[in-house]
């Protein structure tokens, strides 16, 4: 799966120049929390609601409410957004981008096409993906368990499923709790809870979960 499969487009960008409480308005009109700032259609810069909410005037502390937020109205986007921006391309592996995402906790990355703006990819992004990985919203027997980190291993697991007739609607590797073991978390559809416990319990070293869901 690759970035741009995933990343939200259009794009909601802001200008260099817009005052701080209009960004704040258009993000909670558009429901965003970031947005790449964009001057003659070049990524400039990026900004997030949290940049936006902690940009206040230096020492006010004697200034009277009104005269506080008039100095407020009068912040730029260019004096609170981070100027150098680390982007992705459309191209980009998604797990390479949620990496990037994760070393630098970034919430979001602008993905770029030949120095123009295409999408951004944020964290929420990443939640779906992990959410239709996983299989979240279909039913099925849900398990979590040990096995040998070992060729063939998954080869045994996933012949134990399908000769009960079962379907896997998600599968997933960990590294696992001691050297020379993995653990695996997989949804199958089409047995019960019993039927796959008793299907896979041969094969696998260690149950650490199992249920319906």
């Amino acid at each position: 799966m690759l970035v741009g499969e995933r990343m939200s487009r259009p794009v909601i960008s802001v200008q260099p120049d817009m005052p701080v409480q209009d960004t704040l308005a258009l993000f909670r009109k558009e429901h965003i929390r970031r947005a790449p700032v964009l001057k003659d259609g070049k990524l400039v810069g990026i900004v997030s609601e949290n940049d936006l909410l902690n940009a206040s005037p230096s020492q006010v502390t004697s200034l009277s409410v009104w005269e506080i937020n008039y100095l407020i109205s009068k912040i730029k986007v260019s004096e609170v957004m981070t100027r150098k921006v680390i982007t992705v391309k459309a191209d980009t592996p998604i797990e390479e981008a949620a990496r990037v995402m994760a070393d630098n906790k970034f919430g979001g990355l602008p993905v770029v096409d030949g120095g123009r703006v295409v999408g951004i990819i944020t964290e929420t992004d990443l939640f779906k993906i992990f959410l239709e990985l996983m299989g979240a919203r279909e039913p099925g027997v849900r398990v979590t368990a040990q096995v040998a980190d070992t060729p063939g291993e998954l080869a045994k697991l996933t012949k134990a499923i399908a000769d009960i007739g079962g379907n896997f609607i998600a599968f997933g590797q960990f590294t696992g709790p001691e050297s020379g073991t993995r653990l695996v978390t997989f949804k199958v559809a089409g047995n019960k809870k019993e039927a796959v416990k008793k299907a896979v319990e041969g094969v696998v070293q260690k149950f650490w979960d199992i249920r319906q869901s």
